[in-house]
């Protein structure tokens, strides 16, 4: 991972230089200029020019930094390492070397970037904590899971580890293709001939242009079951192998408490994202006193970020652009203080994660104490799946469980026939020698004869007894006392056995199910020797949540124009008997439960989510409404509603847009509310009004102007997650729409004001609505001229 950010050194001096043209010696023509002049072979557009550079450089990162190879599971900065170290014989059972000494060779003939990157990334491989089954076996300080960093490459040593053998065994057999280095001097493999799929084993994680990985690690004899199951029946769906595989299986352990349908959902789309969470357990101490210790953590979470959360919790900081604590602040420190008495952190050499959590007083549940932990901290969070590697085609892309077995499989078949091929030519080879080496044997006096006598033995040998060039050569080569009595037996009893191993090896290339079974075996061997217990428990369980218990009663919510919110017990107060401060007013009222939620609309479209509980109470003005909701700059609440999360709405603006949706769809857990109505400049919200939707509803539109216009309901949009909607009413110059409801179809009240300013209600039937409905979009009529109307 660290190889994705490594940065030639000479980058700097490249940025400075001016860019040649494409091909060499010309020039750059600029898009507004290059139409002035005459091309003359030789220029090319700068757009182009920088269009196609940045292409390559996108691809290079993808394909030669970011993203690892299906076949063996690892990056070029990986591969190079491993080839490296196996060149220098750093087996398990050899003597480890310094770290230096390696990163010197991989710089030196296959990797060269700078030396920082090449180190890290051979860190990574070599921490236990990171990787599910570490390809290096370190030996110093190689970091800790703290975010401690390992100490410098001159000090610390490596070799590899044994099951690194399942990436390097085969390496001299034949089994891929050697490329030239990037400087030609040298020789390195384009991939390692993995006998598992070891990118579901490590995982991988990588940012390149436009596209990012992020694969777990796997049981590794989850995944060679899997392999031999897809193997014996390729029909096999990600659904049926979830039966081998149940889920990720990190380093550190931990629980998954996603359902296997979440887990399946993300294997199949290779895309999702799983909860874990901390495991614990419970000590019982002296005297009915008790402490949780947390001994297993997500991937990602160490003991420190979890001590350094409980610190901001417990001690918050005031926020940026705020004078005092949050009232959320506030009440989690008291919250947590009230529950948890000291945490402290007793990691060590015996035991890689013990966080002892010592609770208030012992009388308290244990559960409720960890629970608000989860909610709050580290201790349980998501973990990523994105399935994006680089295909068996070479070309980037996600891909989803079966197909990144399918494609393994499909590699690991092609490696079992070029090892075959490669040995049979070895073995043709070997029998071809021994064979000639039986002739030497039977005619001895001969051969000396006629290499005594011969100026050209080797041809004269050729003809004599009917030899190849290559036998004759070895001929002439053999020592003395291969000729021996002894040595013909031991012919004989080799040739027999290359001629059995021969039979198999072309049994195995002729024959697609002794291939099969061929296969299944040497991944049944390999699972036999490194396959492991699963470390993660995949139990699936609620997300952690603090709910605070709340006394179901009816309360007033009273919000003024300048954005004060306070609560009042009881319905019917006096409105007219609030206080508000100079140069402020009553905007709303709202009677609601202390157990609803409600929704507050800013002048600039977003709906925040209030709980009614949460709102001070009291004979004070309350707290501004900031305090609660993250409110954007130059943004006012026009209006505040609660309802039935089922309960249908409608919305729409004075410009006539507007949509329907339910309550539940304007809810949000952020404090920053959610984007959910377009407002053009110079638009505003209209009264946002609750129906009961019929099969005879009509849509009713009011103009500013006076003019009503009712269209069926079946012609209007459901918008479940916001936005503009459809034109409600077609509306003159200057006009706007006023008021928007849906009624029955039979009923319907006008709002309007008569002379003398005096409020009243025009009650309209079907038959008076029959002469404003029309199609959606339609201009409505006037309904009296003499009076002015303001709405429904």
């Amino acid at each position: 991972m660290s190889d994705l950010l490594d940065i030639p050194e000479s980058a700097d001096a490249a940025a400075a230089e001016p860019l040649p043209a494409a091909g060499g010696g010309g020039k750059f023509v600029s898009a507004q200029t290059s139409g002035q002049m005459p091309d003359d072979g030789e220029s090319v557009q700068l757009g182009l020019y920088a269009e196609k550079s940045y292409l390559e450089y996108a691809m290079s990162v993808v394909k030669s930094r970011a993203l690892p190879e299906i076949e063996d599971g690892q990056k070029p900065v990986q591969r190079r390492i491993l080839y490296t170290m196996h060149e220098l014989g750093l087996a398990a059972s050899a003597k480890p070397v310094k770290s230096a000494r390696i990163v010197g060779e991989v710089l030196g003939k296959f990797h060269p970037h700078g030396d920082q990157a090449a180190y890290d990334a051979l860190v990574r491989i070599a921490q236990d904590f990171s990787l599910r089954y570490p390809l290096i076996d370190g030996h110093g300080n190689f970091g800790s899971r703290d975010g401690d960093g390992a100490a410098a490459m001159r000090y610390t040593e490596a070799r590899l580890t044994p099951i690194a053998e399942l990436l390097l065994g085969e390496l001299d057999k034949g089994t891929t293709d050697f490329i030239p280095n990037y400087d030609g001097a040298f020789k390195e493999p384009e991939l390692l001939p993995a006998r598992l799929p070891m990118l579901l084993l490590n995982g991988a994680s990588g940012i390149a242009v436009g596209m990012a990985t992020e694969i777990p690690s796997h049981n590794l004899g989850e995944v060679a079951d899997a392999a031999i199951a897809l193997i014996k029946k390729p029909q096999l769906t990600v659904a049926d192998l979830q039966q081998y595989i149940q889920g990720p299986d990190l380093p550190g352990g931990g629980q998954i408490i996603s359902g296997a349908r979440d887990i399946l959902a993300a294997y199949e789309s290779g895309r999702g994202s799983l909860k874990v969470r901390a495991r614990w357990v419970k000590e019982d101490l002296a005297r009915g006193q008790w402490q949780m210790v947390v001994t297993e953590l997500p991937q990602g979470t160490s003991t420190q970020k979890v001590l350094e959360e409980i610190e901001e919790l417990t001690n918050p900081k005031v926020k940026k652009g705020k004078k005092t604590l949050t009232q959320e602040q506030t009440q989690t420190k008291q919250l947590i203080l009230s529950v948890l008495d000291r945490v402290r952190d007793e990691s060590g050499k015996d035991c890689a994660v013990r966080l002892v959590l010592e609770p208030k007083s012992s009388r308290q549940n244990p559960d409720e104490l960890m629970n608000l932990l989860l909610a709050h901290t580290s201790l349980e969070t998501s973990l990523s799946l994105n399935l994006v590697t680089i295909g068996r085609d070479g070309r980037p892309g996600q891909k989803n469980l079966k197909q990144l077995l399918e494609e393994w499989i499909d590699f690991r078949f092609v490696t079992v026939t070029r090892r075959c091929e490669h040995r049979l030519g070895q073995v043709n080879d070997r029998i071809h020698i021994l064979e000639g080496r039986q002739i030497v044997l039977l005619n001895i006096d001969e051969v000396i004869r006629i290499i005594r006598e011969s100026d050209e033995p080797k041809p004269a040998l050729m003809v004599a007894f009917r030899l190849s060039e290559r036998q004759a050569e070895d001929i002439l080569e053999i020592r003395l006392r291969q000729l021996a009595r002894l040595e013909a037996i031991k012919i004989e009893q080799e040739l027999s056995e290359l001629r059995e191993e021969k039979a198999g090896l072309e049994e195995l290339l002729a024959n697609p199910q002794a291939m099969q079974k061929q296969v299944v075996k040497e991944i049944e061997a390999d699972r036999k020797k490194f396959a492991d217990p699963r470390r993660t428990l995949i139990e699936e369980a609620e997300k952690a949540s603090v709910e605070v218990a709340v006394v179901d009663e009816p309360v007033t919510i009273i919000l003024s124009e300048k954005g004060w919110l306070r609560a009042r017990q009881g319905h019917g107060l006096d409105l007219q008997n609030l206080s508000f401060k100079d140069g402020d007013a009553l905007l709303a009222a709202l009677e609601c439960r202390t157990v609803d939620n409600l929704a507050l609309f800013g002048s600039d479209g977003r709906v925040y989510t209030v709980a009614a509980a949460v709102i001070p109470g009291g004979r004070g003005d309350g707290v501004p409404v900031t305090t609660l909701v993250d409110l954007a700059a130059k943004t006012r609440i026009t209006q505040m509603l609660t309802a039935a999360a089922q309960d249908w709405l409608v919305i729409a603006n004075s410009a006539g847009y507007g949509f329907a949706c339910q309550y539940e769809n304007l809810l949000s857990r952020q404090k920053a509310g959610k984007s959910f109505i377009t407002l053009e400049a110079g638009e505003s919200l209209l009264k946002v009004r609750s129906f009961v939707p019929r099969e005879t509803s009509l849509v009713a539109c009011m103009s500013k102007a006076g003019k009503l216009h009712l269209f069926p309901y079946a012609e209007f949009k459901q918008l479940a997650g916001g936005g503009r909607g459809v034109i409600t009413m077609a509306l003159d110059d200057k006009d706007e729409l006023s008021s928007i409801t849906v009624c029955d179809g039979e009923n319907l009240t006008l709002n309007y004001t008569g002379r003398g300013g005096k409020p009243m209600e025009m009650q309209l039937d079907a038959n008076s609505m029959a002469p404003y409905i029309g199609k959606r979009a339609r201009k409505g009529k006037p309904v009296n001229a003499g009076f002015k109307f303001p709405g429904f």
